[in-house]
């Protein structure tokens, strides 16, 4: 267990593939972490009838059972995949499950034979921008008014290739950075779970 502050120890996380019966879980961490979500329905459909659709969950402890505290998902579309949502709970966030989720979904788009990822984010969340270009994405364009709660635009962020040297290097990179902030090999454990899966 790491320790987080003053000697509080921090669970190590479990990334693994979203399966149905996380559905329940998974509506709650959106409903928490956005104003505006998903209906109940829409992720039984992506698991069940979306081929292209692939979903993670992060749990907090992998040591034992614990609640969902994260998820994303990812469309695989002809030779490029597209991250269509991301969610940490509120009183979660800042200690790296998002960071995890997308790391999970961009190996998992790499394993997938995608050549690159896609996304679209709201140009009012600087966080999670910083987060997006400490993975490569890069700003391609603007999708004007696109949120409907408040209609706010997207920014469109790319990805170079995955399967560049460059890229490759940088996901490396970053995969022992969160080898080293979750110690004890479970997060590489996890990562080829999800490569696989």
């Amino acid at each position: 267990m790491l320790r987080l502050g003053y000697d509080l120890p921090m669970p190590v996380p479990l990334l693994a593939p979203m399966q149905p019966d996380d559905i329940p879980e998974v509506i709650a961490v959106e409903r928490e972490a956005y104003t505006a979500g998903w209906p109940a329905t829409a992720f039984e459909r992506e698991l069940t009838a979306n081929a292209m659709a692939r979903y993670l969950v992060v749990r907090e402890d992998s040591a034992a059972p614990s609640p969902i505290v994260a998820f994303g998902g990812l469309w695989l579309m002809v030779d490029q995949a597209h991250i269509v949502t991301v969610a940490v709970i509120p009183q979660a966030r800042r200690r790296g499950y998002g960071r995890l989720v997308l790391h999970g979904l961009i190996e998992l788009a790499h394993a997938a034979g995608m050549d690159s990822v896609t996304l679209e984010v709201r140009v009012s969340n600087e966080a999670a921008r910083a987060l997006y270009r400490r993975y490569g994405f890069y700003e391609v364009g603007v999708r004007k008014r696109y949120y409907a709660d408040n209609r706010e635009d997207a920014i469109i962020m790319t990805t170079e290739a995955l399967a560049s040297p460059a890229y490759q290097q940088r996901l490396e990179r970053l995969r022992a950075e969160l080898a080293e902030r979750f110690p004890g090999g479970y997060i590489a454990r996890h990562l080829e779970a999800v490569r696989t899966a």
